[in-house]
């Protein structure tokens, strides 16, 4: 049986977990920016998940899918100004983006990745 590793494990979530070859992030916010525009969320966000995968030993390059929820649809362009200076390219993920309340008003958007090893 393959263990499961888990990285900054908490007491309701852990922000990764380790299986076999790939790496599954918890949904990222910006927690070193709650209430900035969302261009600077997502920076924050993608930033954070820049450290969660080499914590893991992967990296962007590696990415697999994501899953991003912005509370505003209106700000698509916005977000995706930031994410497709920093997707590498060539090796852009699978990705699904929707309008979704978040869980505090303060975070405007919310990013999750799985990447491989």
């Amino acid at each position: 049986m393959t263990e499961v590793k888990r990285l900054d494990v908490g007491p309701r979530m852990s922000q990764a977990a380790i299986h076999g070859n790939t790496v599954y992030t918890a949904g990222q916010v910006a927690l070193g920016a709650p209430g900035a525009p969302v261009a600077e969320q997502t920076k924050d966000i993608l930033d954070r998940l820049d450290a969660l995968l080499e914590q893991a030993g992967s990296s962007k390059d590696k990415l697999l899918t994501a899953t991003i929820w912005l509370a505003d649809m209106s700000t698509f362009n916005e977000m995706n100004a930031v994410w497709d200076a920093w997707v590498t390219p060539g090796a852009t993920p699978c990705r699904a983006c929707v309008e979704s309340k978040l869980a505090a008003p303060d975070f405007t958007v919310e990013i999750q990745v799985i990447a491989a090893l």
